[in-house]
């Protein structure tokens, strides 16, 4: 089976990659030349672990190509992966821009039956959109090609979308009613992980396209509510994670997404909680749960902005900071809406020096803030700082040599964000110490 995915970036990426490791013959197109002329070098545009390899060995063999030319690839793929961005609009909707601009091209070029699959995250009714776009499309070059679109979400985790293309916890598959060619195709693509009795979900296209933001919806609320729990804590003298285990071991609840720390961020719950309240917006429904999830994610941005305030005595003007993380979470490059970023934004705005280290980070991060002062490692960055941020909780933040940071920094003051260290331990190493919910 051939398979074009257009659109290079880290879901189409990931997809292509993981597919040609079943077998399957996969040509993943962008219209970024400099982009595939990287990937055809080895060089991955992203830092996903295991990526490079995954791309190398299937390149090698003969299962993985790249092109800069999208109308080959879709006439040579009988399943075609529509895995561009959708960025968010001002607004909070979801911008469909490259998705059109990909149906219509389909349907330009378009010379025998194809499925058409939408990977990207996107609001219900968008596969209804995509037919009418290539169908237009076909109707100018008076063709009367066939094709079916479905649609098949992908809930993939920056840091390990490898193991969750493998070994996933369930796969969406919505088609239209009665397309059971569709489907059949659908189903034999991923044929390998049907014979490790992979969780199967088959329905229809809203219900698809719905789930995605359904459970990135509920996973930010999760999220939020704990953060809501560690404010109380914090005014009560409880420990959010004692509070955060006795919640998660009962089994209704689980304990997943139950961390306390400074709000969700990355390229998918800020941008689909949006989305989600928008496209509820436009049917006249409030979607209030998540509207509130956002506020709070919001108010503790600040929240936890205040700690590295109250740190430093309330004025971080003329102060060094040094943050240690600077992508939204480990494992990964990205530092789209990362809470490090927004936290570091606002101490610069104020009249801070910030001192930053990240393992994958820094140039993504000198992009979003050219005012970051970054650094080579953990201990270059405490140099001369008034107060130790941890924003990200990188393994190799955990074991820090405490005498060492001590004696590099200005004051032995630590606002650790993500609750890595245990606060008698930090006392007894002669620290001030502030954490978050504790």
């Amino acid at each position: 089976m051939n398979v074009a995915v257009i659109g290079s970036g880290y879901v189409g990426l990931v997809t292509g990659a993981c597919f040609s490791e079943f077998g399957v013959q996969v040509v993943c197109a962008d219209k970024d030349a400099d982009k595939v002329a990287s990937l055809c070098r080895g060089t991955m545009p992203i830092y996903e672990p295991g990526l490079d390899d995954l791309v190398s060995r299937n390149v090698r063999e003969g299962r993985l190509s790249f092109t800069a030319d999208p109308p080959e690839a879709i006439r040579n793929g009988l399943v075609v992966f529509i895995a561009v961005g959708t960025p968010a609009a001002e607004d909070g909707s979801t911008n469909l821009d490259f998705i059109e601009a990909v149906s219509r091209e389909i349907g330009q070029c378009m010379d025998g039956y194809k499925v058409v699959v939408t990977k990207s995250t996107v609001p219900v009714g968008t596969a209804k959109k995509v037919r009418k776009w290539i169908q237009e499309e076909l109707n100018k070059r008076g063709s009367s090609a066939h094709f079916s679109v479905a649609s098949n979400p992908e809930f993939l985790r920056e840091g390990a979308a490898i193991g969750d293309f493998m070994r996933p916890d369930r796969v969406v598959i919505g088609t239209d009613d009665g397309d059971e060619q569709a489907l059949a195709i659908i189903q034999d693509l991923y044929r390998p992980l049907f014979l490790n009795e992979t969780p199967f979900v088959i329905t229809n296209v809203a219900t698809a396209e719905l789930s995605k933001y359904a459970a990135n919806a509920f996973l930010a609320t999760k999220i939020s509510f704990i953060n809501e729990i560690s404010i109380l804590c914090e005014r009560i003298g409880g420990d959010v994670q004692g509070v955060a285990r006795a919640m998660g071991l009962d089994k209704r609840i689980g304990s997943k997404f139950l961390h306390a720390g400074p709000g969700y961020g990355g390229s998918c719950f800020p941008k689909d909680t949006l989305s989600a309240v928008h496209f509820a917006r436009d049917l006249g429904i409030d979607f209030e749960i998540v509207e509130a999830a956002i506020r709070a994610n919001t108010r503790q941005r600040e929240h936890v902005t205040n700690k590295v305030r109250t740190a430093l005595g309330g004025d971080v003007k003329g102060k060094t900071v040094s943050l240690l993380g600077l992508s939204f979470k480990p494992e990964t490059d990205d530092v789209r809406d990362s809470p490090a970023i927004a936290i570091a934004r606002s101490l610069v705005a104020e009249g801070a020096t910030v001192r930053a280290f990240d393992p994958q980070a820094m140039n993504e991060a000198a992009r979003a803030i050219p005012e970051l002062v970054l650094c080579k490692d953990v201990y270059e960055t405490c140099e001369g700082g008034d107060v130790l941020v941890i924003a990200t909780e990188w393994n190799q933040f955990r074991m820090l040599d405490f005498a060492r940071v001590k004696d590099l920094l200005n004051e032995p003051i630590m606002v650790d964000l993500r609750n890595i260290y245990r606060a008698d331990a930090m006392n007894s190493a002669g620290f001030s110490y502030l954490s978050v919910g504790r």
